[in-house]
């Protein structure tokens, strides 16, 4: 199982500070365990095809069958994780995975795998991936304290790290003994480990009185936030940049090993865990780089350092050569993969961090799906070493394009729930899906700050649109100039309830410097109006 990826180290919390606690401490193991499992499976799936045959295409469709199923499922496992209990679903997850790896396993040492049997189970593999992928990461919050969070994400990513140094020699150990069908098998017994220590641990019940989204409600409540989150989507647009050329080296490497090297299982495997070696290196020295350097300038550099490694690929065809070179590009993955993983859990709240996880996994397996499927019809028509220089070129050419969309830092943004609505004036409490609803809010300003107010309002209109409201405006009154009025639309009472549980501290502090342009004792007057027509509106 591929977890998820890690967050710079905190000055003030050991790196090792959440392994106190108990029930993190099991997944961790557990989690190790299980990736040294995902990868040793890579190993046998990547022998097991270019063994069955030698199309680069075919070839490089294995890591599209991989990816694809994260590209199809990921909104929905993304909502499932939000609005589930997340520990049965990662069990479900569990399962299926095990399933899917033993019956591959039982299939290739029967001997009746074929390049169409190897994808579609590899596919079927990826859909317990995908289930599993969102719940997993957003777990994590769950686990640790607060304060120990930035270093549970790095100890995360860590698990993928070891996994990766280790895990493709001991495939390749596994391959030259014992043949491929047994790492299928070596990984659907990884999946029980996992499922096992999830069916010990006691999850609290998440408390809410309102009922809970419906799955087609909560992607939208998902898509609506990743749309007016401007920070989210800048991490969106520069993973997706990376990834469609990055990916070249997950879709060529078994090709350079196999048939330019004429590496065997050992060699292939050991040259692999390389890059493991080189992203674990690159987590002990990350935190450190992280305090002196901002994220965008890491990732610029990072980006560029990829697509150098890439163009050394294009022409090395020296077994240990390549070696060397594939340790500083596993520092380099890392390193990205950190950076855009750790924007993406640290700029979203919990009711929707499920959600923007999958969307994050939409980008960043759908380009690894497209990159295999078009580094492989490259490598096939124009060869490899013309298939790395065109993904270094790429990897460039998507930094600069995309260089004005720069990566933020958020260690001052603060996600709690403020929860300090007060609850809705109502004489008859409307049914829970009625609606639309208007929201009204009353503001007395001085009317010299009315240009400074509508700025800061330009603050509270994301707020609003990205936990809920499907319109707002602000309007001033023409026979009152310090008269403003706020409006926003909700499609239902249920759901302008839930945009009081979604409301953050930050979010408050926003409000606050909005209600410090108010004039009076009281306060903004809010009104909530029920749509009163026949019909419900478009």
């Amino acid at each position: 199982m591929k977890t998820g990826a890690v967050d710079p180290l905190s000055e003030r919390q050991s790196a090792w500070s959440p392994l106190r606690q108990h029930l993190f401490r099991s997944l961790w193991i557990a989690a190790v365990v299980s990736n040294i499992g995902t990868w040793v499976e890579d190993v046998g799936e990547a022998w097991l095809m270019t063994s069955l045959t030698k199309s680069p295409i075919l070839i490089s469709l294995l890591q599209t069958a991989e990816s694809l199923p994260i590209f199809l499922l990921a909104l929905p496992a993304g909502a499932f994780a939000d609005i589930m209990d997340r520990r049965r679903l990662l069990i479900f997850a569990q399962i299926w995975m095990l399933i899917a790896a033993a019956s591959l396993g039982m299939m290739t040492i029967a001997g009746a795998t074929t390049p169409s049997i190897l994808l579609l189970l590899s596919f079927l593999l990826g859909l317990g991936v995908a289930l599993n992928a969102p719940a997993w990461q957003a777990i994590t919050p769950e686990l640790v304290t607060r304060s120990e969070l930035p270093a549970a994400i790095a100890l995360n990513g860590i698990t993928v790290n070891i996994a990766r140094a280790v895990g493709p020699a001991i495939g390749g150990l596994i391959v030259a003994s014992a043949g491929p069908g047994a790492t299928f098998l070596f990984n659907a017994a990884s999946f029980l480990v996992i499922a096992v220590v999830l069916y010990r641990w006691h999850r609290a019940p998440h408390e809410s009185v309102l009922q809970a989204e419906r799955a087609v409600g909560a992607i939208r409540a998902g898509a609506r936030y990743v749309r007016h989150s401007p920070a989210f989507r800048i991490v969106l647009i520069r993973s997706a940049a990376f990834i469609v050329f990055g990916s070249a080296i997950w879709a060529l490497f078994p090709l350079l090993a196999r048939f330019e090297l004429k590496l065997g299982p050992t060699g292939y495997g050991l040259l692999f865990g390389s890059l493991g070696v080189g992203a674990i290196v690159a987590a002990a020295f990350l935190p450190a780089l992280r305090r002196k350097t901002s994220l965008d300038l890491l990732v610029t550099e990072a980006t560029v350092f990829f697509a150098c490694m890439m163009l050394l690929l294009a022409f090395l065809r020296h077994a240990w050569l390549i070696a060397f070179a594939m340790f500083p590009v596993g520092a380099a993955w890392l390193t990205l993969l950190v950076s855009f993983n750790t924007s993406v859990q640290a700029s979203v709240p919990s009711w929707v961090r499920g959600r923007a996880l999958a969307f994050y996994m939409l980008v960043f397996f759908g380009g690894m799906a497209l990159g295999s499927v078009l580094w492989g019809t490259v490598a096939e028509h124009f060869g490899l070493s013309v298939a790395f220089l065109c993904s270094a070129v790429g990897l460039v050419a998507g930094l600069a394009t995309t260089a004005h969309h720069r990566l933020k830092d958020t260690e001052g943004l603060n996600l709690e729930h403020s929860l300090h609505w007060p609850a809705p004036t109502v004489v008859h409490e409307p049914r829970a899906e009625e609606g639309p609803v208007l929201v009204t809010i009353e503001y007395h300003i001085d009317p010299a700050q009315a240009k400074d107010f509508a700025e800061a309002m330009g603050a509270m209109k994301k707020i609003r649109r990205r936990d809920g409201a499907i319109r707002w405006g602000l309007y001033r009154d023409t026979s009152d100039p310090g008269r403003h009025v706020e409006t926003f639309i909700v499609e239902s009472w249920v759901e302008h309830l839930r945009q009081h549980e979604r409301v953050t501290m930050s979010d408050r502090a926003v409000q606050e410097q909005v209600n410090a342009f108010h004039i009076g004792e009281e306060g903004p007057i809010v009104r909530h109006l029920i749509y009163a027509g026949s019909k419900s509106p478009r």
